[in-house]
């Protein structure tokens, strides 16, 4: 069993969001549901890959059952951090699953363990921390354009972004 395990049927809000000043960002996953508030530390690759896997779900879903609620328009929608931001944990992968019954999609985020304990001759075990999040198609298209803005408003200049970058000319 879990650590940790969380459960959010169906959320009320989804969003993703940074703490931090450009080159220094701290992204964070975050849902609600009523007064519960869950927050997860999340890496900016891991912002962008999953924007592009709802992106991917979305579309195969379309195809399959079309939904009405396909347009995307933020300018109304709150999709800020709320308060207090407490980390449950940092994720070390996620994935996405669908429930055709219920037309909810269900992000699950998975806990990042160190398997070494005191005694590095035995490492302990530890079962990393499970948190779902079932969200509609209509929070998860937002999700994905939101996720996608946050990622894209660091620096404009990628040869800035913390890794040795080989240019030729």
């Amino acid at each position: 069993m879990p650590s940790k395990e969380i459960e959010l049927n169906p959320v009320d809000f989804i969003t993703v969001g940074t703490i931090g000043p450009k080159g220094q960002r701290i992204f964070h996953l975050q849902g609600g549901q009523g007064n519960q508030l869950v927050s997860l530390i999340i890496e900016k690759e891991q912002a962008w890959a999953l924007s592009e896997a709802i992106r991917e779900m979305l579309d195969d879903l379309d195809k399959r059952k079309p939904d009405a609620e396909d347009v995307i328009d933020l300018s109304g929608v709150d999709m800020d951090l709320r308060e207090p931001i407490e980390p449950v944990f940092r994720v070390a992968q996620m994935g996405l699953g669908y429930d055709e019954e219920h037309d909810q999609i269900v992000l699950v985020a998975q806990e990042l363990v160190s398997s070494l304990g005191g005694d590095l001759s035995e490492p302990e075990e530890i079962e990393p921390g499970v948190v779902k999040l079932w969200c509609s198609r209509q929070q998860m298209r937002m999700l994905c354009e939101y996720s996608l803005e946050v990622v894209k408003s660091g620096r404009a200049d990628p040869k800035q972004n913390g890794r040795l970058v080989y240019y030729w000319s």
